[in-house]
């Protein structure tokens, strides 16, 4: 299949300090692939190298375009949307504040009245709480909202971080779903880093190990998920 996104000798890291060293990985055209590790292996950097939001060596491709060189908002123009860490939720705007903000490189205002509707069938929650301010949300309407505010953007790729982190079952298990149904209807590409290694290889394709900013394992996400020794020694379950 088809690479929408090509990583090559990847380095990064913050100040003096390297964190990567050399990763070399893709994501499908229309796939699903994760990037798993122990905390501090470097997945959270992987992304942020990626978007433009740190300084990087090596070359990435999207869409057989060179965007290394590209500021944030320019790699955010090609149609990569990063739903970080923490959410990144804009506390003191209100939810439909957030999500124009997701929408800020666009210039088709139709477009992003339709895709206001789309984003509130998907989380209907969020319609009823669109005047509200963000920052009184609970976590799962939170990571709701920061998805939303992704695909206001109408990505090609989305890169998540940890999505499910600190949320109950049932809330990641919808959110999942959703991430799931968006892939699979709308073709949306997704390089998710999650620390659940059962459920980001359930929604993967391809997955990719990391340990101190190193490529371990790289492969067929059932694969990994099959492989015991890969499981008991990184994975941990």
């Amino acid at each position: 299949m088809t690479a929408i996104l090509e990583v090559s000798g990847l380095t990064a890291g913050y100040g003096a300090s390297p964190v990567l060293h050399g990763l070399d990985f893709d994501v499908p055209v229309g796939g699903v692939a994760t990037i798993l590790g122990a905390n501090g292996a470097g997945k959270t950097t992987t992304l942020r190298a990626v978007s433009g939001l740190i300084r990087a060596a090596g070359e990435v491709r999207f869409a057989g375009e060179r965007i290394d060189r590209l500021a944030a908002e320019d790699v955010a123009r090609r149609g990569i949307a990063h739903v970080p860490d923490g959410r990144g939720t804009f506390v003191q705007l209100s939810v439909e504040e957030n999500l124009r903000l997701g929408a800020y490189v666009r210039r088709d205002p139709a477009g992003v009245a339709r895709d206001f509707e789309r984003v509130f069938d998907l989380f209907p929650v969020l319609k009823e709480r669109r005047r509200q301010q963000a920052g009184t949300l609970s976590g799962g309407e939170q990571q709701m909202l920061a998805i939303s505010r992704a695909l206001m953007l109408r990505p090609r790729l989305m890169l998540m971080d940890e999505p499910s982190f600190g949320l109950a079952p049932l809330v990641v298990r919808e959110i999942f779903r959703i991430m799931r149904m968006v892939n699979r209807e709308e073709g949306v590409a997704i390089l998710l880093v999650e620390q659940n290694a059962s459920l980001a290889l359930d929604l993967a394709s391809r997955a990719f190990l990391l340990e101190t900013g190193r490529l371990v394992v790289g492969g067929s996400a059932a694969d990994l998920k099959a492989d015991d020794a890969v499981r008991r020694s990184y994975l941990g379950y």
